[in-house]
């Protein structure tokens, strides 16, 4: 994975990569008129109805996103405390990145461990 965010903020970005193609290729459709005059609307014709069906898909992944994140595991990231939204068992903190689970089977450390761990933290600091 090259880019290392959470699952919500992916869907988020294909949306988004969703709209920016639509919309560019509306613009780009539109510019063939001033190209080709006439026979440019052709060219306009074919981008503005590909530029709406990409602007459609946007619009159903960031719905997609949304559902999914009202039916999201709310959760405080370990490192940096913030609240964070988790989907399946294994995700990525939407702030910090740091990979969590809920699998205690995939798990480095136990909550156990990590309370331990915790006053030690606090004392140094």
């Amino acid at each position: 994975m090259f880019f290392k965010s959470s699952k919500i903020n992916e869907f988020r970005l294909w949306g988004l990569l969703l709209t920016m193609l639509g919309m560019g290729l509306m613009v780009l459709g539109t510019a063939g008129i001033v190209f080709w005059g006439q026979s440019g609307k052709i060219v306009a014709g074919i981008g503005l109805v590909i530029g709406l069906i990409s602007m459609l898909g946007s619009l159903a992944v960031y719905f997609w996103a949304g559902m999914l994140s009202t039916s999201a595991v709310q959760l405080e990231c370990p490192e940096c405390h913030k609240l964070t939204k988790m989907l399946g068992k294994t995700d990525r903190c939407m702030f910090c990145k740091t990979i969590l689970t809920l699998d205690p089977t995939k798990a480095n450390i136990t909550a156990d461990q990590l309370e331990q761990q915790e006053p030690a933290t606090t004392a140094k600091s």
